[in-house]
Order: structure tokens, then C-alpha cells, then sequence
């Protein structure tokens, strides 16, 4: 974890100063904070790796443990604060980690969502800042309703978040999809985009197909057998493995997140841990599966 720490810390330090518009805005005249962006994001990254999902046990456990690497930690309250500033920050950091993994070249992309329940009472929906944004939706997987947001994720078969988007339960997989490759300029000809029945779509297939992205999916009972129907069953598997990566060992169900920026926040930081995971694993330990976060867990 250390050796993670370090790199990450050293990485968005330089990523920061020489992009300083990143950084969150702060009052001309002022006392200059003690912990550095560049020192937030590596702990938010720490944090979402060893399964916090509580902020005041993290910031009481950092300052037990990792006081020789962060001299200074805030308490809860700033903490809290800073990181619900930093959101646009992180979101960043992981892009330009991402880009530099050598499996971001890789011409195979999968596809998919993930529930991120926001509340399970009435009352939390009608008083909940979330609302609005958050909705009702279905979780097929768990056979049940849930009220909050969906994080629609892009990825290669090494897991590496591509592109990645938090909205509304109810919003359709597949504009999000298109204005996610859209929005982060991932028009790459000969690309593949491998994804559920849930993508299928005549006018979200011919946007990709113009940006030279071939669709596969299953085909329905009522259409042809489609072609590359065979590469289908075990690449499906990796996004799902990917999800839930981020259920259970990134908490992702365990947010606790109850603003908007409160919610971005903490999403992103564990978009944030897995990227940095398999960065610097493809970088600095060859050996290692690229997804594999037994080494940064405990």
C-alpha cells in the first residue's frame, strides 16, 4: 500500500502543477492548507482501498497509522469538506492515470452499469438533497427496486475504467453510453464494444459504427444469430467480475454519501483506488494481474 501511496502522491502532484485549473478554487487571501490536493486524492484512494466506508474511522485511523507519510491529516470535518470540493479534481486525475496504463490502448471495450443505492425510505427521498437526480430504477441482478443513481462504466478486459458517468436510475444505458465516448473523445476506429441486451438500439449502433466502434451483443429471440456471438460469454464475465469489484472490495453499495457532492465524491474516489490500482501495477509490478487489489487491502 505504501508503495502505492508513494507513487500515486508524487504522480497527481506533478499531474496538479501542471494543471493547475484542476484544482479547486480558493479565496485570494487565506491560509494555505497544510495537506496538499495531491495528498487528498492518495488518501481518498487509501481509504476506499482498506474498505472505509465510515469518514471519521478512516481520519482516526490515518492519523494512528499514517502520520510518518501525511504530516498533517484534518479532522472529519475538514476532510470531509475538502473532498466534497475535489470531486471535478479526482475525476481528472483518473483520466490522465488511465491514459497513461498500457491497456488503455487496448481495442476491446466492455460495457456496463452499476446500482448505487442513495436511500430506502420515502421520507429520505422526499427530503433527500438527492432528489431529482436520484430515481427509482430496477436492479436485475438482485431481483429488486431501488431508489438512487447507476454508474454506467466503460472498461478494457484488464478492468481499467475507459470512461465512466453517474446518473439517474432511469436513464437509458445507451445515451449515456454514446455521450460518454463522446464527451471523453474515445472515437478510435476498429474499436469493438462488447455489451448486454440492454444496449441494443438501431440509432446507438449506427452512432458507433460512425465512429468506427463495432457493437456485439446477443442477439434477441426475434433477430439472426449475430456474428462474434463466441466471444461473448467470457468477456461479459469480466464486466460483471468488475462490478463487483466495486461492490465488495471498493464498498461502492457503502457510499454513505447523502449530498450530491457528497455522493460524486466518494464514487470517484473509488473509481480513483481501482485506476490507481491497476495503474500502478501494469507500471511498476509486471507480474501482478492488472485488477488484483490483494496487495493494497490491508
Amino acid at each position: 500500500m505504501i508503495h502505492l501511496a508513494t507513487a500515486l502522491c508524487v504522480k497527481a502532484d506533478d499531474l496538479l502543477c501542471a494543471n493547475p485549473q484542476w484544482v479547486p478554487e480558493r479565496p485570494a487571501v487565506g491560509i494555505a492548507p497544510k495537506l496538499s490536493d495531491a495528498e487528498l486524492v492518495t488518501l481518498a484512494v487509501i481509504s476506499a482501498l482498506l474498505g472505509f466506508d465510515s469518514e471519521a474511522r478512516f481520519v482516526r485511523f490515518a492519523r494512528t497509522h499514517l502520520g510518518p507519510w501525511f504530516p498533517y491529516i484534518p479532522k472529519r470535518p475538514g476532510y470531509n469538506k475538502r473532498l466534497r470540493r475535489s470531486a471535478e479534481m479526482i475525476a481528472r486525475v483518473v483520466e490522465r492515470l488511465s491514459r497513461e496504463c498500457p491497456s488503455w490502448h487496448d481495442d476491446v471495450w466492455l460495457a456496463d452499469s452499476a446500482p448505487v443505492e442513495c436511500g430506502r425510505s420515502r421520507q429520505t427521498q422526499k427530503r433527500s438533497d438527492l432528489a431529482g437526480w436520484a430515481q427509482y430504477g430496477y436492479c436485475a441482478s438482485h431481483s429488486r427496486w431501488f431508489w438512487g443513481l447507476r454508474l454506467h462504466l466503460v472498461t478494457t478486459p484488464s478492468g481499467l475504467p475507459v470512461a465512466f458517468a453517474l446518473a439517474g436510475a432511469k436513464a437509458d444505458e445507451r445515451d449515456i453510453c454514446a455521450d460518454m465516448i463522446d464527451h471523453a473523445g474515445l472515437t478510435r476506429p476498429g474499436q469493438t464494444l462488447i455489451a448486454d441486451k440492454g444496449y441494443r438500439r438501431a440509432s446507438f449502433e449506427r452512432h458507433l459504427s460512425e465512429r468506427g466502434i463495432t457493437l456485439i451483443r446477443p442477439a434477441m429471440r426475434t433477430e439472426p444469430a449475430r456474428p462474434h456471438q463466441q466471444f461473448l460469454r467470457p468477456l461479459r464475465q469480466i464486466i460483471e467480475s468488475v462490478n463487483q469489484t466495486f461492490k465488495s472490495q471498493i464498498s461502492l453499495e457503502r457510499h454513505r454519501g447523502r449530498t450530491r457532492a457528497g455522493v460524486a465524491a466518494r464514487v470517484l474516489a473509488r473509481i480513483a483506488a481501482l485506476t490507481a490500482a491497476i495503474w500502478h501495477n501494469e507500471t511498476y509490478r509486471h507480474t501482478r494481474p492488472s485488477r488484483s487489489l490483494t496487495a493494497y487491502d490491508h
